[in-house]
């Protein structure tokens, strides 16, 4: 009798049974197993992780490939003890929509002043005279231009927004300049009154987004001062220079999904800043029926000696 490969579903602060059961109906031919399971670890090829105990996966020694269950990677390399095979991340459909709907909430929130609105409907104030710029005029910047920037970055284009990208290999997407490499970020940084980051956390992206950062981005905008947009991962930011540059005017407001520490400890001044827009790192939540699409098809493919797509690289951690 052959024994059916494994594919072990790890999490940490997620439910793993229903990813374990979209599992379990696209892999017929596969034991699906939770770690609440026990099983031998040589039957384990596959691991699909989000968070895992660091050191977790080196008991399984015939594993094959590590599926990140999120379209972030950077959890997975914080497993110093990481076997050497391929980690693949997702790129999703449904993931990839719902972050273009995110960013075009938020830019759409800024642009058009909403905050401003709800304040004035609060106080029942009638100010129909405040200044409205068009799309046109508003220069937005993507930096990141992977699958997410990309769709991010062309649905901005449709609304008419002056939209450029940044990202460390030059990209070429039609209506939309690119800048690329250390030697144009800054040029790219000038020429932004919203900047949109959705980058990998890697070691050299760490922290980026701090004071050196926003005084390189554009002030000589419609608002005076530029907005920021993360919904990439909390690593890349500085709170504390956020809030810093929010109180002295170096940035005018900023909408943030994503944090250094997550949940938002409650005692952060980012919760009552009046300048700043929190979401509950939800602005692309992974669905499990998608993802575990996704997952399913790379390994039939796989397994039938196709070749693994978005594979990680592991030296650029993306």
């Amino acid at each position: 009798m052959t024994t059916k490969p494994a594919l072990l579903v790890t999490m940490a602060g997620w439910d793993e049974t229903p990813w374990a059961e979209s599992f379990a109906e696209l892999l017929p031919d596969h034991r699906i197993v939770t770690t609440q399971d026990k099983i031998d670890p040589a039957q384990v090829h596959y691991a699909a992780t989000w968070k895992h105990a660091p050191g977790s996966l080196k008991a399984y020694p015939n594993l094959k490939v590590i599926f990140s269950l999120g379209a972030g990677v950077d959890h997975v390399f914080l497993d110093k003890d990481l076997p050497p095979v391929p980690v693949v991340r997702v790129v999703d459909n449904d993931l990839t929509t719902r972050m273009s709907e995110w960013v075009v909430l938020h830019v759409l929130m800024h642009h058009r002043q909403q905050r401003m609105y709800d304040w004035q409907q609060h106080e029942r104030l009638w100010d129909e005279d405040r200044f409205q710029p068009a799309a046109r005029d508003i220069r937005v910047g993507v930096m990141g231009l992977g699958v997410l920037g990309e769709d991010a970055a062309k649905k901005l284009k449709v609304i008419g927004y002056d939209v450029a990208g940044w990202s460390r290999t030059r990209k070429h997407l039609d209506g939309i300049q690119s800048f690329a490499g250390n030697e144009e970020f800054d040029a790219f940084l000038a020429r932004t009154d919203i900047l949109v980051a959705l980058m990998p956390l890697t070691p050299e992206t760490k922290g980026i987004l701090n004071r050196d950062l926003f005084t390189k981005l554009s002030h000589d905008g419609y608002f005076g001062a530029p907005i920021l947009l993360n919904a990439g991962r909390g690593g890349l930011q500085n709170e504390a220079d956020i809030v810093a540059c929010l109180d002295d005017a170096t940035l005018l407001a900023v909408t943030l999904d994503v944090f250094e520490t997550e949940p938002l400890p409650q005692d952060s001044p980012l919760w009552h800043h009046a300048r700043v827009t929190i979401t509950p790192h939800n602005a692309a939540i992974s669905d499990p029926e998608a993802v575990a699409t996704y997952i399913a098809n790379q390994i039939e493919a796989f397994e039938d000696g196709e070749p693994l797509q978005n594979v990680v690289d592991p030296k650029r951690q993306y």
